[in-house]
This record gives structure tokens, C-alpha cells and sequence, in this order.
């Protein structure tokens, strides 16, 4: 039996793991029940209903802070859905539903998809929402949410029909109803198609992004696909977007003269009147939407030329010790010297690039905070480096302390791990002291072991891998970082392969004497009775 059928099932398991995904993430959670949101279908629908209005913003190109997300719960509890909840609990609720179920936490997510022309599972990642710095009211610095491919493909799909599809059967209708003179119809298909080609743009900027990121995470397939999938669709559909505005500006110039020469027009006439204006305004911007998306075009095939060229360069560059092949050479025989030029000679051969931006010329130069900011870090670090040594040292001793804690909470779940009450009845003195060592660091690690749950060593390992780190191991405190740190220190907790965290039954707490803050004063502390074991 011939199996063509099963080709491309990778494709359409991506299709299926969007979803399967996003209810794994949304099933059975207990956060939804403290929002009054008890049914299944109830959480699907207000997930799906988040999601729209981030596309929608994201088409817009408008922000979309947790504020924004926060106050549109709002309005669709306070006119549909009427359950009893203040605006505080629905921006919690956006902050769960972006956070936890669409973007899991801030963990890679990925579907495994059967491709039977190789013979196994292929890894495929599916991300519904991403997140950008934006600053509002000038300068207050504030992230927001928009839509990545995968979401634009999951809510799509649930409407329209395949993606290369999608413009040329919504160009096809619009012309129908245009030449029907069902102008009204005629609106709503001209904004569909100009949301079309803005999401085509989009995805042409996030391709460039990613190619910046990591040329080589972009493959040849994906760019071939995206350069030349559209390229024929988009050259015909400007043409005819051309005719269709001419065909219009003549309608209505007819009416608007019959309106001031001949006769009043009725009803029906002044509606149409008014639909064509709107539709010719729509294929005015539907046109240069086009033509951004053909500038698109050369800057992607530009970039990334430039971004594979400065990858290949790099396997010629030949490196040497500088010590060894120049400066003991000299020592040896300082005669060298007069023949120096030889050797620096190559540094200098390659002429710089220049490039001049007029726009940059010409726009507001606005003062840069960072600039500033990092001068006078320069002056403070020629004026007071005693400072900063002693800063430096009081950072990396307050990272011992959160390092000798998680170390406490890991060995615990190794011995068989247990409740945290439990645990507090058996500890010494010593041990409580190692635990919690300040009530702010105390405090930080238990939010984020309740915040990952369930912590995956391989996932954690492969996130690492994948991201690029800045620096921050030697700067601030990351959970993540110190599990794998740990681990590779003490061989015996590599055997497992998960580490829990689960809040005990509700109501029970746990209470702590004589802890110490960083203000030098003593406190009592209360915290939630958490769970912790090992697998």
C-alpha cells in the first residue's frame, strides 16, 4: 500500500501540538478556580479570547502591556462573563493566562512530531506569544506581549484556510462583491486582506530578527520558503490592488458628482458612497503595505547574505599567541623589531565600512540615559575602585548564601524529601541558619521553586545550551543556573530527573523564630507548607 498520505506529518503535527500544548498548560490548573472559572470550556474560551486581542494589538502594532491585558479581562467580565472578580484579579489572572499558559512559565516548548520519511521524532518548538522592551510615557520601561507565527497560525486557523491560500481566495472574494456592488461585504474582505499582508510584514521582521540572533538557527528551507512562497502571489495581487483602487476612485467620483449636480442621493447611495471611501482607503494602505513587504524582501536577502558571509569568514581566521609568535621572538633577538611591519602589516590592509544613514541625520537626537550611565560608571570606577571591590565582594558572598541554601533544599529532596514542616521539626540549629540566612533570600528562593514547580534537569540543560547568558551567572541570582551547578558538584544528584515543589494543604503553614534580615533585626516568619521531594 502506497503511504504518500503520512508525507509532511511533522507539518501537521505542528498544527495539532499548538493545541495540544496550550491545554496541557491550562488543564487542571487550580488558579483558574480562584477566578471564579470552573469549567473547562470556560478557561478555553477566555485563553482563545486573550489571544485575539494580543493579535489584534500586535496588527495594530500597538502595545499590549499586562495592564492592557488586565483591563480587557476586565471589560469582558464586567459586560459578558460576570463573574465576581476586581480588576486586581483579572490582571493576576492575564499575568497566568500569558505567563503559565501560553508561554509555560518562560520554558522552551516543544511538540514531538513522528516524520515517517526519517523514521522518528522530531523536536518541534511552538511559542504562541513573545515579549519586547517597550518605554511608554517617555521613558517608564514596560514589556510587551505579541503574537509569534505560531500564534498567528493556531488563531487563523480556527477561521481561515491554509496560509499561501489565504490572500489570493480573500483577493477572489473581494472582487466579487465588487462587482456585485455588495460594498458593505466588499469592506470587511479589504481589511481582511490588508491584516494579511501586515502579518506577511511581521513575519518578515521576525525572520530578520532571528537571523540576527543566530544566522545558523534559520535554516536555507525557511528562507527559500519564506522568499519565494509569496513572491508570485504578491507581484500579481499589486496589480490587480491598482485596478481595483482605479475602479473605485471612478464609482466614486460618479456618486459624489450625482450628489452635487443631479440629486440628493437616497440611503443606499450614500452608504455605498461612504463603503467605497472606506475601501478605497483600505487598498491605498493595502498597497503600501505591499511595498513594505518588498523592501522586506531585500533587506531579509541582504541580511542574511551578510550574516552567512561573516560566518564563513570566521573558519579562515587563523589564530596564533600573540606572546609566543611576537613578543618572546623579540626578546629573543631584538634585531625583529626593524621588520615589525611584516607582521602588522595585514591589520591594516582592509579598508573600514562606511555607511550614512540620512534618516538618523535628521531625526531628534534625544539624550541616552545608558550613555550617560555608563560614563559615570567610568568616573567611579577611576575614582573609587575600593568601592567597587568591596561592592563586588559582598555581591559574590551574598550569592554563597543562596547557593548554600538551594544546596540544603536539594539534599532534603534527595533523602526522601518531605513537607517543609516536617522537615523544620528535625533541623538543627546549624541547618536553619544555612537555610535561611536572611529573610530576603529566604523569601526569594521559595517564590521561584513555587513559580517552576516542576523543575526538568534536561530541559533546564538544553535551555542552557540554546541561550546565550550575558554575564549574569557572576551578577545576581538565577535558580536554574544554581540547580545545574549543584548538580554537577555532587554526582549523586544526578540520578534524578526532576525536582517537585507543591504547596501542602490549604491553610497549613509553617512558622520560623529569630531570623535575621538585612536591615540587622530579627523577625518572625509564616510561610506556606510546601512539599519538596525528588524523582
Amino acid at each position: 500500500m502506497d503511504y504518500d498520505f503520512l508525507k509532511q506529518f511533522p507539518k501537521r503535527m505542528q498544527c495539532i501540538g499548538a493545541y495540544a500544548l496550550l491545554f496541557r498548560n491550562s488543564i487542571q490548573k487550580g488558579t483558574w478556580k480562584q477566578y471564579g472559572f470552573e469549567e473547562f470550556y470556560e478557561q478555553t474560551n477566555l485563553t482563545f479570547a486573550v489571544l485575539l486581542y494580543i493579535m489584534e494589538q500586535s496588527l495594530k502594532e500597538e502595545a499590549c502591556t499586562m495592564d492592557d491585558i488586565g483591563a480587557y479581562i476586565d471589560s469582558l467580565n464586567v459586560s459578558w462573563l460576570k463573574k465576581d472578580i476586581s480588576y486586581e484579579d483579572c490582571r493576576a489572572l492575564g499575568d497566568f493566562i500569558v505567563n503559565v499558559v501560553l508561554c509555560d512559565e518562560g520554558k522552551p516548548m516543544y511538540f514531538q512530531g513522528f516524520d515517517f520519511e526519517e523514521g522518528r521524532y522530531v523536536p518541534i518548538h511552538i511559542g504562541f506569544v513573545g515579549n519586547k522592551v517597550i518605554y511608554a510615557d517617555g521613558d517608564v520601561k514596560r514589556t510587551s506581549y505579541y503574537l509569534t507565527e505560531e500564534g498567528y497560525n493556531l488563531l487563523l486557523s480556527t477561521l481561515e484556510v491554509e496560509s499561501n491560500l489565504k490572500l489570493t481566495i480573500q483577493e477572489m472574494v473581494f472582487q466579487l462583491h465588487l462587482e456585485k456592488a455588495s460594498y458593505d461585504k466588499a469592506v470587511d474582505d479589504v481589511k481582511s486582506i490588508f491584516n494579511l499582508l501586515r502579518i506577511q510584514f511581521q513575519k518578515m521582521e521576525e525572520a530578520m530578527q532571528r537571523i540576527r540572533r543566530n544566522a545558523l538557527q534559520y535554516s536555507v528551507e525557511d528562507y527559500k520558503k519564506l522568499l519565494e512562497g509569496n513572491m508570485a502571489a504578491l507581484g500579481e495581487t499589486g496589480e490587480k490592488f491598482e485596478g481595483y483602487r482605479k475602479m473605485v476612485q471612478e464609482r466614486v467620483k460618479r456618486l459624489t458628482d450625482q450628489d452635487i449636480n443631479i440629486k440628493k442621493l437616497n440611503v443606499e447611495d450614500a452608504r455605498n458612497l461612504k463603503n467605497l471611501k472606506t475601501i478605497e482607503g483600505y487598498l491605498g494602505r493595502a498597497l503600501d503595505e505591499h511595498q513594505r513587504i518588498f523592501l522586506a524582501h531585500f533587506d531579509l536577502k541582504e541580511l542574511y547574505t551578510k550574516e552567512l558571509e561573516a560566518l564563513s569568514q570566521m573558519s579562515l581566521i587563523k589564530r596564533f599567541s600573540f606572546r609566543n609568535e611576537l613578543y618572546d621572538r623579540v626578546m629573543e633577538d631584538a634585531e625583529r623589531l626593524e621588520r615589525l611591519e611584516y607582521f602588522l602589516r595585514p591589520l591594516f590592509r582592509r579598508e573600514p565600512e562606511k555607511t550614512y544613514n540620512l534618516n538618523k541625520a535628521l531625526e531628534f537626537q534625544r539624550p541616552i540615559r545608558k550613555k550617560a550611565a555608563e560614563d559615570e560608571e567610568e568616573t567611579l570606577d577611576e575614582e573609587d575602585t575600593e568601592w567597587l571591590n568591596e561592592q563586588n565582594r559582598l555581591r559574590q558572598q551574598r550569592l554563597r548564601k543562596y547557593k548554600a541554601s538551594v544546596r540544603m533544599i536539594l539534599n532534603y529532596m534527595h533523602d526522601g524529601g518531605g513537607s517543609l514542616a516536617e522537615w523544620k521539626r528535625t533541623m538543627t540549629k546549624e541547618e536553619q541558619e544555612a537555610l535561611i540566612p536572611s529573610l530576603q533570600i529566604f523569601k526569594e528562593i521559595l517564590i521561584e521553586f513555587v513559580r517552576m514547580r516542576q523543575i526538568d534537569v534536561a530541559a533546564l540543560r538544553k535551555e542552557q545550551r540554546e541561550s546565550l547568558q550575558e554575564g549574569l551567572t557572576a551578577q545576581e541570582f538565577q535558580l536554574n543556573l544554581c540547580i545545574l551547578e549543584l548538580i554537577d558538584e555532587n554526582p549523586l544528584l544526578e540520578r534524578h530527573r526532576f525536582f517537585h515543589v507543591e504547596k501542602a494543604a490549604e491553610g497549613e503553614t509553617v512558622v520560623f523564630e529569630g531570623i535575621s534580615d538585612e536591615d540587622g533585626g530579627t523577625k518572625r516568619i509564616r510561610c506556606s507548607n510546601l512539599v519538596l521531594y525528588a524523582e
